[in-house]
């Protein structure tokens, strides 16, 4: 996968948690999609997803950051201290993703969809 998820930061306060993701090969984020869930385990997780965050279109390349703020805020990008070029998206929501223990972060690489309407 060309996102790899390393942490999660500040879980139950809105408009301070988020996401921290690794770039780990030049790509688009709007081919990924990030969603909680709750943990069962190492190697499985519940299939309830609770909140899903699609990416917009935007190109990364390796060796940079992505943050997924869950708050409001506006998307930008910025050179953090050490120099590394840092994206960052905001949810929009108003409420804590990350409250609960056992919350799990899943990241979904999308490359093809389709839409039907109900």
């Amino acid at each position: 996968m060309k996102l790899k998820i390393r942490s999660i930061h500040e879980q139950g306060k809105a408009a301070e948690e988020y996401v921290l993701l690794d770039v780990v090969e030049d790509c688009s984020v709007e081919y990924f999609g990030l969603a909680d869930t709750t943990y069962t385990g190492t190697s499985s997780i519940s299939n309830k997803l609770r909140h899903f965050f699609w990416f917009p279109p935007k190109k990364v390349k390796k060796g940079e950051l992505v943050v997924l703020r869950t708050g409001v805020g506006n998307d930008d990008s910025y050179k953090n201290a050490a120099g590394v070029t840092v994206h960052r998206f905001f949810w929009g929501l108003k409420s804590a993703v990350w409250n609960n223990t056992g919350d799990a972060a899943v990241l979904f690489d999308i490359r093809t969809w389709k839409t039907t309407t109900a």
